[in-house]
């Protein structure tokens, strides 16, 4: 897939997450060239610029010399190698080091086009550096992260391929590269940006988004089990309101629902005037949950397709100006809308299962099984459920709120976007695992409701599970059960079951 700079959609950055190759946009070219040029002139004019030919952070009133300048760059990243903790899973570094490309590519960092060329040919060639995913506050940049990416460039460290983990140097000869030697600038601008954070925070977005749609699905399905009503999902309720993710998520579960004879037997003798929150109240909470990660997608998508590096060159003026586009705080504030939203989903989604199981609440058999007592049925699943729900909680607590200051307070603030984006991927499996469970309960529930059968779209996704999980008649080893359910749920394959046209969170913003 072609790579546009600074004009790539959220569809492009999803697909290299996904384990798409990018190939870099040649129209960048010239802008690249003319700001290599750029440097080299600010090089032989011998004035001190910032990163250029000083030193960095405390030390930038330190004059480098011309001969040194080399050696300066390949130090920084020797030196700011300084992550522990173990490897970035391998598609967020892919994509980091593609988000990295397009941001060097703009023309503004003062890199040359072989230093391109040589993360392209890295991603061509499947040679993805070993990352230590700790050890970045979100600025000035994403420093270490980035030095052990930059590090492989230049033949040291370690790197996957697919031939297994190995030395740098040895995996660069396999794939046919020799290594980089970094000109004025370049370590720096490699180092220098927030490709990090953001790359967490795309995949978090991304697998966030899955997780709401199959939500909406589980929701729906729980719904019926329970023989919920839908007339809180009536369209007049939210256009009074008028958010749009509201409404658009009371659509989706009306469309989700309909046809239910299950629904139907709802309006013939239940005295229930209205059910729990759980159910009731899905298009508020789901769609604030839409609204809030719509909003998120739009700050990542903004972040992904700029220059976040330091200093920027202008070619045109020949000025290499010191700014603060390394601070992530944008990515930071995104990272906590997304994990208070996939937080939020699990909660409402354990709530449902918690009133399934509860014959006061739903008139089903006590823990959705034939015989309580003599069997435990859904018991101990929903209290896994809670403890997930539960760690989550503690895990959403903001992270932008926190700050320490680094180099000798030169970094005296900074936005920990690092921390926030991480987190995200753990907590969407938390609640991927939720969804899991409430898509078991919630069949196990309709399946007590027989002969009468759900709408089409709940019936096929029914079926879909059934297809590897069987109804519940005697306890038996739960665990493959869940991990069928969660798989199912994670591969998006509940959501494709189903065949409705669902919200989507990542609708391009350009």
């Amino acid at each position: 897939m072609v790579l546009k700079p600074g004009a790539a959609s959220l569809a492009v950055w999803n697909a290299i997450y996904q384990g798409g190759v990018p190939t870099l946009d040649p129209a960048c070219r010239p802008a690249v060239e003319a700001s290599a040029n750029a440097v080299a002139r600010i090089v032989a004019e011998g004035k001190p610029v910032y990163g250029i030919n000083t030193g960095f952070g405390k030390l930038a009133s330190v004059r480098i010399a011309a001969a040194d300048l080399e050696t300066l760059q390949r130090n920084i990243v020797l030196s700011h190698a300084a992550g522990v903790g173990d490897p970035m899973p391998l598609s967020v570094t892919r994509l980091m080091m593609a988000l990295k490309l397009a941001s060097l590519a703009q023309g503004a960092s003062g890199v040359r086009p072989e230093t391109l060329d040589m993360l392209e040919a890295m991603l061509a060639r499947d040679v993805v550096p070993v990352v230590p995913a700790q050890g970045s506050v979100g600025a000035s940049g994403d420093l270490a992260p980035l030095a052990h990416m930059t590090a492989v460039m230049i033949g040291v460290g370690e790197a996957f391929t697919p031939a297994g983990r190995m030395p740098a140097a040895e995996a660069l000869a396999q794939a046919g590269l020799a290594p980089l030697v970094l000109g004025a600038k370049e370590g720096l601008a490699l180092l220098n940006g927030t490709q990090f954070s953001n790359a967490y925070a795309l995949a978090g977005l991304f697998e966030a988004e899955v997780l709401y749609r199959s939500a909406l699905v589980t929701g729906a399905l729980a719904t019926d089990a329970a023989r919920g009503s839908d007339t809180p999902f009536d369209p007049r309720i939210h256009r009074l309101r008028r958010h749009r993710g509201q409404i658009e998520t009371a659509e989706a579960l009306r469309t989700l629902i309909a046809g239910s004879a299950i629904r139907a037997s709802h309006l013939v003798g239940d005295e229930r005037v209205q059910d729990p929150y759980c159910l009731r109240c899905q298009p508020q909470v789901m769609g604030a949950v839409l609204d809030l990660l719509r909003q998120a997608a739009t700050t990542l998508a903004t972040e992904a397709n700029g220059v976040s590096d330091n200093p920027l060159v202008f070619a045109d003026a020949g000025e290499a100006l010191s700014g603060g586009n390394f601070h992530a705080e944008p990515v930071a504030f995104a990272a906590d809308m997304i994990a208070l939203a996939v937080c939020e989903i699990g909660s409402l989604a354990e709530r449902r299962v918690a009133m399934l199981v509860d014959p006061a609440l739903s008139g089903l058999p006590a823990f959705l099984t034939p015989k309580p007592g003599l069997n435990s049925g859904f018991m101990i699943p929903q209290v896994t459920a809670a403890a997930l729900v539960s760690e989550n909680k503690q895990r959403a607590y903001p992270a932008s709120v926190d700050s320490i200051p680094t180099s000798a307070n030169q970094e005296d603030h900074v936005s920990m976007a690092a921390h926030g984006a991480r987190r995200l991927l753990a907590m969407v499996a938390n609640a991927m695992a939720v969804i899991g469970i409430e898509l078991l309960a919630a069949a196990q529930g309709c399946d007590f409701h027989a002969p009468l059968r759900s709408s089409a779209p709940l019936e096929a996704v029914r079926g879909r599970l059934r297809a590897e999980v069987a109804h519940l008649d005697d306890d038996r080893y739960f665990h493959p059960d869940m991990a069928a359910a969660t798989r199912l749920v994670s591969s998006g394959a509940i959501v494709a079951a189903a065949g409705a046209a669902l919200p989507a969170v990542s609708a391009d913003p350009h």
